[in-house]
């Protein structure tokens, strides 16, 4: 079942020790995916392409009312961590409480850090984060042309 793909911060860290040692390449991306769209699943199937373990992490619901305002979010951060964790190419979940990603990766240290088309490698919030442990960010998916908030505006209409 996919809730299995549901865990926390620390059993993640214990995890890549070993997942590292045997070779694999990790993958880490993150986000709130309040309204899951084709967006969010072209960049989530593009980071799992650049390595072997795809490890996602999503704001709970105090961050994402801090970065996105009210309403956000329409779906609870157990809602949101069950559909991502349905995706195929996603391999594990994870709740962070943070506005951003620092330090989840200073602890886990993925060789990838994977963001979005929105950015670019000289604006990654976490960019300092992940350069200083010898990690890569790539940015990955289709042109920014989707957006959650834009969906919400059209079915305001």
């Amino acid at each position: 079942m996919f809730t299995k793909k549901i865990t926390t911060l620390r059993d993640l860290i214990e995890k890549s020790k070993q997942w590292k040692a045997e070779g694999w390449k990790i993958v880490f991306a993150n986000g709130v995916f309040d309204i899951l769209h084709v967006g969010h699943v072209r960049y989530l199937a593009a980071a799992k392409r650049e390595g072997d373990i795809l490890i996602v992490g999503i704001n709970d619901d105090n961050a994402v009312r801090a970065l996105k305002g009210a309403p956000r979010p329409i779906f609870s951060e157990k809602e949101r961590m069950c559909i991502i964790a349905a995706l195929g190419c996603v391999d594990y979940v994870f709740l962070h409480a943070g506005l951003d990603f620092s330090q989840p990766l200073k602890l886990l240290q993925p060789h990838i850090h994977a963001k979005g088309t929105d950015y670019s490698e000289e604006t990654v919030p976490e960019r300092d984060s992940v350069l200083s442990y010898g990690g890569k960010i790539r940015i990955v998916g289709d042109p920014k042309n989707h957006s959650s908030s834009r969906l919400l505006e059209k079915l305001k209409k």
